[in-house]
């Protein structure tokens, strides 16, 4: 974003290009004018890149937000979406498909998780092409 921002694009063009809205655009450019004054006196203070690069990698990284942390990891997300991407026969499951209960029990049974509901699961899935591989 903020390099579409600086070869001049609007934050509406942005916003189509991160497939995001204006308002997170406007969010993410505000931060980087904020931080400009201290990344052009360390350019003028000849400030080497190694020393400046954790201050940039600290204005790009998002801000903690409120609210509880996540209960699953990245991680253990692509796992469960992986799981469901087989067939279930393959882990002993007399079903054809996975439902969002059979998925939620495999993946506790292979301890990728400790507890899950089916509506977890349902939520990882939706919104996601999951078929099984056809072998």
């Amino acid at each position: 974003m903020i390099l579409e921002l600086a070869d001049g694009a609007n934050n509406k063009e942005v916003a189509r290009l991160a497939r995001t809205n204006r308002h997170s655009v406007r969010l993410w450019r505000q931060r980087w004018i904020e931080a400009s004054p201290q990344l052009t006196r360390a350019e003028q203070e000849g400030v080497e890149q190694q020393h400046v690069a954790p201050f940039i990698e600290q204005i790009l990284s998002d801000l903690d937000r409120r609210g509880a942390p996540p209960k699953f990891t990245p991680e253990q997300i692509v796992q469960i979406v992986a799981v469901a991407c087989e067939r279930p026969a393959e882990s002993g499951r007399p079903i054809s498909q996975w439902t969002p209960r059979e998925l939620a029990e495999e993946v506790m049974k292979r301890k990728i998780v400790a507890s899950i509901s089916t509506r977890s699961v349902g939520r990882f899935l939706k919104g996601r092409r999951v078929t099984t591989t056809s072998r």
